[in-house]
């Protein structure tokens, strides 16, 4: 397959990642259409350039691209458009989903000889902003090579990690360790706060030593100055993903406790009406206990 930037694309799903993913492509010359659930959030892109996208009409571009937030969301998405797919459609998900829920929608979108490749992202808003993300991708590795165009808009480096679904099993790997990492994260800059440490002074002083990360260069200043806004990662997706791990330990009868800790804690925090809020706000549940 061959794709430049004349290639028709469709793009599902305009929030915090999807936009800033659909923009890059806008503004490096891609012929976007765009299309959200709620059509407000679309009208940035619009502006930008992009055209408004039509799900019946799904068939007429050989690349889809999707980016939303769990595994009804895209369920519900491929019921309405599932009629209109056509053959040789290459549909790249770049959502966080559960390996079974991949794996059944590649095997519905073949009987269509339509191809699905599972590509989620690591990064962040930031790392959708500028288009260094690192992309996990599951599926026909030589599609995958042929997206390159594209791939080189979004991220630094995608990988073939193997048949569909083995790119959300590596990002439900990814999640796993970034969310465990965010509460222990919290406890030490509240464990800090409480010995006395400006903890305004936490993520320079521990850069580059062996507790150094990029979740902690921005998640400390985040927590030790209680800034919130804008969100980068919303509290009920790493708690989506961090379910997912553990459903999918479950499934190889791997016991992971770390895991099952980090992800009580971060349902507590949702459920205290902060599902939306952004993850730094972790700091402030572990502060009131």
């Amino acid at each position: 397959m061959s794709f430049d930037r004349n290639t028709q694309i469709a793009f599902l799903g305009m929030g915090l990642m999807g936009s800033r993913m659909a923009t890059r492509l806008i503004q490096a010359g891609f012929n976007v259409a765009v299309w959200n659930r709620t059509e407000a959030a679309c009208e940035v892109l619009l502006d930008m350039g992009a055209t408004a996208l039509k799900l019946e009409n799904i068939g007429q571009y050989p690349v889809i691209l999707s980016c939303v937030a769990d595994d009804t969301a895209i369920q519900a998405i491929y019921d309405q458009v599932d009629a209109h797919l056509h053959a040789d459609q290459v549909w790249v998900d770049f959502s966080s989903l559960s390996v079974d829920q991949t794996k059944s929608l590649a095997e519905h979108a073949r009987t269509r000889d339509v191809h699905w490749i599972d590509s989620p992202v690591s990064g962040g808003t930031i790392g959708a902003e500028h288009g260094t993300l690192v992309i996990f991708a599951g599926g026909d590795r030589q599609i995958i090579q042929d997206l390159s165009l594209i791939y080189n808009v979004l991220c630094q480096r995608v990988t073939c990690m193997g048949n569909s679904g083995t790119g959300q099993a590596t990002k439900i790997c990814n999640q796993l360790i970034v969310a465990a990492n965010s509460t222990l994260i919290a406890e030490a800059v509240a464990l800090a706060a409480r010995a006395g440490v400006d903890t305004t002074l936490l993520a320079p002083a521990l850069a580059g030593g062996f507790a150094d990360s990029k979740p902690f260069q921005i998640l400390t200043p985040r927590m030790a100055t209680h800034t919130f806004e804008p969100i980068q990662w919303k509290v009920q997706t790493l708690s989506k993903d961090l379910n997912n791990a553990l459903q999918l330990a479950k499934h190889f009868n791997l016991n992971i406790p770390v895991a099952k800790q980090a992800l009580q804690q971060l349902q507590t925090h949702q459920n205290k009406g902060y599902a939306e809020a952004d993850l730094a706000s972790i700091i402030q549940l572990i502060e009131q206990h």
